[in-house]
């Protein structure tokens, strides 16, 4: 699509929102119901779409991706219209008789960027997010996922007028010509380097954004953890979609004098899940395309593998691979990882792993395997990242009553449930002062003492 055709669908989508037709709550729950039973009538393509674009299994597929799809559009249907009703506060006393409130409105046109690890759920989440706060929406899918991309467009074209809900798809000059039209709001999911040009853009019209990042999310297991079921989940998360996950944990930081058991029982666990020879399991995906497989196979250092390492260029597949004694200055700890490498590190002090680990880049996840509830109380308090688990790993993106997002250098706000719905409107500060009395301080000449006394017994 060319940058004219996408600033005249632009203007469609103000002219439409404009009309006032997507403000009617009972409008925005009709349009979530419809893409609930389009997504539930195309189950079966998207999952054959996830399995040709990242080698996903059915099951895989349905479990984090169009599954969990349904649930946010399914909780929004049920909350919508709560979430959508003006909210009173108390009004000072100062300011007698009034009604003050705040009332959600949508932001308007809003972009929505997708990334290509997890193309349906990444880009339906906080679409249905969008149209329960009432907006229209372009949505830009990425092209590394093709076969996904088509299946969202198909969904998306069967609901909606494109005045309403609109794809566009295409790669880079799509998505310049998206940023460089002036939206009412942007939401974007991707990498941090991106994420920096979004948000360029998104500056020079003055435009709110979300921004879901990624970053290096560590993985403590200290000595007090339960060894056996810290390596059974966390070799679940790390290799959830060949470790191509926004929350994998990046690498271990394993307390020494339990790193030996925690690794015998990591192999073990990966024999476990996926086999002698995993590049064989038809349950284990690929990686996305040949530039990020090239990338990750000169991440791995066969001097300190000691599972996988092994690979296939003509299927982009990397084993679940595991490297010990890494330190940070090896290649794997300069950069997000994204794929199917498990680096190990150790420490001896965890007040003092706590420490180092303040004065790294903010995180978006961050996971404590451990029983020692003051090791889990320092990390809750002292250490800042977008979102995480204790003695667990990922699930916590997996609920809708929570809000999922980064800090810093992982991103900017948040989405999911009512925080997607916040994401996606304004609060309008509101307030109603009655007509039939008019207290006279405030005006000019001030003489009366009255306002001071007011003000002090709302402060207290």
């Amino acid at each position: 699509m060319t940058s004219s055709e996408i600033q005249s669908l632009l203007e469609k989508q103000r002219i439409y929102y404009r009309s006032g037709v997507t403000i009617p709550v009972k409008f925005r729950i009709e349009q979530l119901k419809k893409l609930y039973a389009t997504v539930k009538k195309y189950q079966n393509e998207i999952n054959d779409a996830l399995t040709a674009d990242l080698g996903k299994s059915h099951y895989e597929g349905f479990m984090c991706e169009s599954g969990l799809v349904l649930t946010e559009i399914s909780y929004m249907i049920g909350h919508t219209k709560r979430f959508a009703k003006r909210k009173t506060v108390p009004t000072p006393l100062a300011q007698f008789h009034s009604h003050s409130f705040k009332q959600p409105v949508p932001y308007g046109n809003v972009l929505i960027m997708s990334p290509w690890n997890y193309p349906f759920l990444l880009t339906l989440d906080p679409l249905a997010d969008a149209i329960a706060a009432g907006n229209t929406a372009i949505v830009k899918p990425s092209a590394y996922s093709p076969a996904t991309s088509k299946i969202i467009e198909k969904i998306i074209k069967e609901c909606f007028a494109p005045e309403y809900v609109a794809v566009v798809t295409g790669g880079r000059a799509e998505n310049t010509a998206l940023l460089d039209a002036k939206f009412d709001f942007v939401f974007f999911t991707g990498s941090q380097a991106v994420g920096k040009e979004v948000l360029r853009h998104t500056a020079e019209n003055l435009t709110p954004a979300v921004l879901e990042l990624g970053g290096k999310s560590p993985c403590i297991v200290d000595s007090s953890a339960n060894i056996k079921l810290a390596a059974k989940r966390i070799v679940f998360g790390k290799y959830l979609n060949c470790g191509q996950t926004c929350v994998a944990p990046d690498y271990i930081l394993c307390e020494r004098s339990v790193k030996d058991a925690f690794v015998n029982a990591v192999v073990s666990e990966i024999k476990k899940q996926y086999g002698d020879e995993p590049l064989a399991n038809k349950d284990y995906g690929k990686i996305i395309n040949e530039k990020h497989f090239a990338r990750l196979c000169g991440l791995i250092d066969e001097k300190k593998v000691i599972i996988g390492g092994n690979t296939n260029a003509e299927t982009c597949q990397i084993a679940p691979t595991v490297m010990d004694n890494v330190t940070y200055d090896d290649a794997v700890m300069g950069e997000e990882i994204f794929g199917p490498i498990m680096p190990i590190l150790t420490f001896d002090d965890f007040d003092t792993l706590v420490d180092e680990l303040k004065t790294k880049d903010k995180p978006l996840a961050l996971y404590l395997f451990t029983s020692d509830k003051k090791h889990i109380k320092r990390v809750m308090t002292e250490l800042s990242y977008g979102g995480g688990c204790i003695n667990d790993v990922v699930i916590h993106l997996a609920t809708s009553a929570m809000g999922f997002g980064g800090v810093g250098e992982s991103g900017m706000g948040s989405y999911h449930g009512k925080d997607g719905f916040d994401a996606f409107s304004h609060y309008k500060s509101i307030v109603d002062k009655k007509t039939w009395l008019d207290l006279p301080m405030r005006y000019q000449p001030y003489k009366s003492k009255l306002y001071d006394k007011l003000l002090h017994i709302f402060l207290r």
